[in-house]
């Protein structure tokens, strides 16, 4: 029979549980051998601390070593933890960008995949975005978690998701390769088939990089679409730097609500811009308690940098299908204090650390 589960690793992103507690109940769940994963059973071997008895709440995550980079590799069967019985309902299986290397893979449950949605639906009707409109996404599907992260964040809104799809590591490869010719020549190819559903139907919602809405505003037909009728763009995936947000959010884009996204596949959501910013002040992204930490660290230390000052984000996954504590993430950001009622930090002004393991970082056109 499989591992009837507590009612803490149930809750919902409303439900209020203490992050501490539900830490506690997610190393008595992945650590057990009736309900972990073959993955987390076996690497608990290795360990040197007992995390069913160390890990006490959120600030114990730090004793785990980074891990991430073994996603690679993982047989898929194996992230999932066995207290879901012989057949869980699997939804989806992830992978990363690929920027650093042979993607990492990561699995979306259907517990988790209601919870995430949740959290976003929240915040989204935070920004009061419209209900029922149209949205166009353009972002990577497939195997990428964003395109599933905004096509269920339409739904949840009650409105129909449109999409394009875009090939991040292809972009990335011609990048690297100095193709600049074909970069172009790709962009544009998004660009004509975001020109046929933007002059065609009734977008309320756009979500798209920064890099694609610094090219919509190259376009005149386009720019006047977007400010007559859509009543609020999302951006995420290549970093918005402060200097551009403004601009776009006052010049470019004036009476659109121009709203960040920041997440990618080790958290396994998205954390959407702290309501009731100006475009003249940093864009803060808050954690999500119980399920997700961030803290913003020295790289060369560990050790957390003080309120105000930049360092390397750290981010921790605690859920009841997937356990990714520790992953240090190509990117840097201010270390801010979070809204009430998170733990952890939350991050300003966001942007990419300049190179992973020796490895250029390339953003692209995602």
């Amino acid at each position: 029979m499989p591992y009837e589960p507590s009612t803490v690793l149930d809750a919902g992103p409303s439900d209020g549980v203490d992050p501490d507690e539900f830490v506690r109940a997610a190393m008595q769940w992945h650590f057990d051998p009736a309900t972990g994963s073959r993955y987390w059973l076996n690497r608990a071997e290795q360990l040197d601390f007992d995390p069913r008895q160390d890990v006490r709440g959120v600030a114990d995550l730090v004793l785990f070593p980074d891990m991430t980079d073994e996603l690679r590799d993982v047989p898929v069967a194996d992230l999932i933890p066995q207290g879901y019985g012989s057949r869980p309902r699997l939804l989806n299986v992830f992978d990363s960008g690929g920027t650093t290397g042979a993607p990492k893979r990561v699995v979306q449950l259907d517990d988790w995949m209601r919870h995430s949605t949740e959290q976003v639906d929240r915040r989204l009707r935070a920004h009061e975005l419209p209900l029922g409109a149209q949205w166009l996404t353009v972002a990577p599907t497939g195997p990428h978690l964003v395109g599933d992260v905004l096509q269920r964040a339409a739904a949840s809104l009650g409105g129909p998701g449109l999409s394009i799809d875009m090939d991040p590591r292809w972009v990335k490869k011609l990048i690297a390769a100095g193709k600049a010719d074909e970069v172009e020549a790709y962009t544009d190819h998004l660009v004509e088939q975001c020109r046929r559903i933007l002059l065609g139907q009734d977008i309320g919602v756009l979500a798209a990089t920064t890099a694609l809405l610094e090219r919509f505003a190259r376009e005149d037909d386009l720019l006047d679409t977007i400010n007559g009728k859509v009543k609020a763009i999302i951006w995420g995936g290549t970093h918005m730097d402060p200097d551009t947000r403004h601009l776009l959010s006052t010049d470019v884009f004036p009476d659109v609500p121009v709203i960040g996204m920041y997440g990618n596949t080790m958290m396994l959501t998205a954390l959407m811009e702290r309501v009731g910013l100006t475009a003249s002040e940093p864009c803060v992204f808050d954690p999500v308690s119980p399920y997700v930490f961030l803290s913003v660290v020295d790289p060369h230390t560990g050790e957390p940098v003080e309120v105000g000052e930049r360092g390397q984000v750290v981010v921790s996954h605690v859920s009841k299908s997937m356990l990714i504590p520790h992953n240090a993430e190509r990117d840097t950001a201010q270390r801010v204090p979070p809204a009430d009622g998170h733990a952890g930090d939350a991050v300003a002004d966001v942007a990419p650390v300049p190179t992973v393991q020796g490895e250029k970082v390339i953003e692209g056109v995602y």
